[in-house]
């Protein structure tokens, strides 16, 4: 392989997924997120770790992502700690323990902090980990759980019923802002604030390196915090409250140009679909940052749909009505 063909193998971002169950292997899942009944071949091996290609293709932009198989948190290197975007774990729901088999990654991703968390399983088990003991874990770590076959499914009679199984999961990647994003003609306008949010995310990824031999392979893949470990964390929070502002004001870019769009039953169920997902990112904020935002939502809503500022000076969340 060449130094270009290596260099451009680096930039893409993958998707790490690992198996807590033996008997579930990370490869099943992966064929069902490209809908496959054959894996691709592989952009490359290094002893049980493996790379599978996959290019997001969806109506507002491609991505060429790696679907990445990591058994454990020992396979975890720099090279993949520097690329991941996102993390996908599978776990046993039939045993009391299927959880605690997650417990090694913990550390790794909230050190890396990638974009998506989504655990997996094939559906919660009244006897074994529980559908409460599963989203309490999931909230205390900020992952989003998935079944794959739930046995309760949406209401056949709402409208707009929520994604289940590998479909959620693919909904959940398509949603992500990829570094490798390459914008389509004619999209770009609902998405104005993508190339910046890229930027913001990526172009200063958290520095990555080999640690001496005395450590574990896991601790290859985080973050070296040296002894400037309070600075970092107050140059992480500002960073995460600028993507976290960057996002808020993609979702309202594109919830005002879905607004002033000719109706149709297309446009109305996306704008049905992008109101609740930004009231699903709203909910799990405390309850005093959750007024904040919606007054922050509301004002920028209605500047960006060409409403007259004066008409919303002065408002404030802790106004009363």
């Amino acid at each position: 392989m060449s130094t270009t063909e290596e260099s451009a193998e680096m930039n893409v971002p993958c998707v790490v997924v690992t198996s807590c169950d033996s008997e579930f292997k990370e490869e099943e899942l992966i064929k069902q997120i490209l809908s496959l009944k054959t894996l691709p071949e592989p952009t490359k091996r290094e002893g049980t770790v493996t790379w599978y290609p996959w290019t997001i293709n969806n109506k507002y932009y491609t991505a060429d992502v790696s679907l990445c198989v990591v058994p454990s948190t020992f396979q975890m290197s720099s090279e993949i700690a520097q690329s991941m975007q996102a993390f996908i774990a599978y776990f046993d729901s039939t045993v009391k323990d299927g959880l605690d088999k997650l417990h090694p990654w913990i550390s790794v991703v909230g050190d890396l902090a990638p974009e998506v968390l989504i655990l997996v399983c094939d559906q919660v088990c009244e006897k074994g980990v529980t559908r409460q003991e599963a989203q309490q874990w999931c909230l205390a770590h900020s992952f989003e759980l998935v079944e794959l076959n739930p046995q309760e499914l949406p209401d056949e009679d709402d409208d707009f019923p929520e994604s289940t199984g590998v479909k959620r999961i693919v909904q959940a990647l398509n949603a992500n802002v990829w570094s490798s994003v390459e914008m389509k003609d004619g999209h770009s306008q609902g998405f104005g604030l993508m190339s910046s949010l890229v930027v913001s995310r990526h172009t200063n990824p958290r520095s990555c390196q080999d640690p001496p031999s005395s450590s574990s392979p896991a601790e290859s893949a985080l973050v070296n915090e040296g002894t400037n470990h309070t600075e970092s964390s107050s140059n992480a929070d500002r960073q995460e409250d600028t993507i976290v502002d960057a996002m808020t004001d993609l979702d309202i870019q594109e919830l005002a140009n879905l607004t002033t769009r000719d109706a149709d039953v297309d446009n109305f169920e996306r704008l049905f679909t992008k109101l609740k997902e930004m009231k699903d990112k709203a909910s799990s904020m405390p309850h005093e940052q959750r007024k904040v935002h919606a007054e922050k939502v509301a004002k920028a809503f209605w500047m960006a749909i060409g409403g007259d500022e004066d008409e919303i000076d002065g408002l404030s969340s802790g106004e009363e009505s």
